[in-house]
């Protein structure tokens, strides 16, 4: 049985996440320990328990310790099932970080796989559903994987409630050399719920013009719901990079669409053919086609950690080749 130490490298949810992914994709037993040791609050929360069953259901898996704060689990999968599952993560925690660890899992099994997520859909430390719809299935797309997601509605921090709809086609992944796109228009959604429509608006327009002074063209869509949550946020996407912020009480709606912008601006700039979000989640994939490669503005040490695990479970190895203002990643 391989044992992973959870507090390698970022220490924190993912490595637990890619663990038991790669584990059902590779069929290893695993045992993962120091889960989260070096967080505020150790061990699994209640979203990475959702996350572990959801797996399990998935692979029929065998799997001891699963319980709220434990440090230390085993998971032994068996074959992959196609189906339909419904699932609920409670309050707000994060439906892009579960669908993260699911995804790879589902693309394996012998028929479509079909999620309905309770969740959030907009929340601190995670992706939004927009950056997953518009940045990481387009990418997972050139690898030859099928997924479509459908968002019902937007949940916001802290009540939740969003609804989303995840559909996978049993799929072949195939290694690809990421190139960078010319950033001929930058794509985006601004949103809110139960909020005043003008603050949509002014995230839009604060997106808008600091997109245009550093040279940019935009094209962002504007949502007002009236969903269980209050929230907005903005997503920004162009080819194989986004970015995005959230609005927060106090926060004036400018700065929301202002950081956004910002934070793709820097990603744009920067000449590299993923961004740094989408460098982490694209390695469990590159280690399943054992080839593939792309450049990134930096290291993160999710990308880092995900290279860890990855190379645990497969024989590939990733090569990480520092570049003038870019850093190279070639899975072999």
């Amino acid at each position: 049985m391989l044992t992973i130490d959870g507090s390698f490298g970022e220490g924190g949810g993912q490595i637990m996440r890619t663990s038991v992914a790669m584990a059902a994709i590779t069929r290893t037993p695993v045992k993962i320990i120091n889960i989260r040791s070096n967080r505020p609050n150790p061990g699994l929360s209640a979203q990475h328990l959702t996350a572990i069953k959801a797996v399990t259901s998935l692979t029929n898996a065998e799997v001891t310790g699963l319980a709220l704060r434990s440090t230390e689990i085993t998971f032994i999968p068996k074959d992959i099932r196609g189906g339909t599952y419904h699932l609920d993560i409670g309050t707000a925690g994060s439906i892009s970080l579960l669908l993260q660890c699911l995804i790879p899992v589902a693309l394996h099994a012998p028929e479509t796989v079909a999620f309905v997520i309770t969740g959030g859909t907009d929340v601190k430390w995670s992706p939004p559903i927009d950056y997953l719809r518009y940045v990481t299935l387009p990418a997972l797309a050139l690898m030859g994987c099928a997924v479509n997601i459908e968002v019902w509605r937007r949940g916001y921090h802290p009540r939740g409630g969003g609804r989303v709809r995840a559909v996978i086609t049993p799929s072949r992944i195939s290694g690809v050399d990421f190139k960078r796109r010319n950033a001929d228009m930058v794509y985006g959604c601004s949103h809110a719920s139960r909020l005043p429509e003008h603050v949509v608006r002014r995230q839009r327009d604060a997106a808008v013009a600091r997109l245009h002074d550093h040279g940019y063209d935009s094209d962002i869509t504007m949502e007002h719901e009236d969903v269980a949550s209050t929230g907005s946020g903005i997503t920004l996407w162009c080819g194989h990079v986004g970015g995005s912020a959230l609005g927060e009480r106090g926060r004036r709606a400018e700065v929301v669409g202002s950081d956004a912008a910002d934070s793709i601006i820097r990603e744009l700039d920067s000449g590299a053919s993923v961004d740094v979000y989408l460098a982490d989640q694209l390695i469990p994939y590159m280690a399943v086609a054992k080839s593939g490669s792309f450049t990134t503005r930096e290291l993160s040490m999710h990308t880092e950690t995900n290279i860890w695990v990855s190379e645990q479970f497969t024989d590939t190895r990733f090569d990480v080749k520092p570049m003038d203002s870019v850093v190279r990643v070639v899975c072999r």
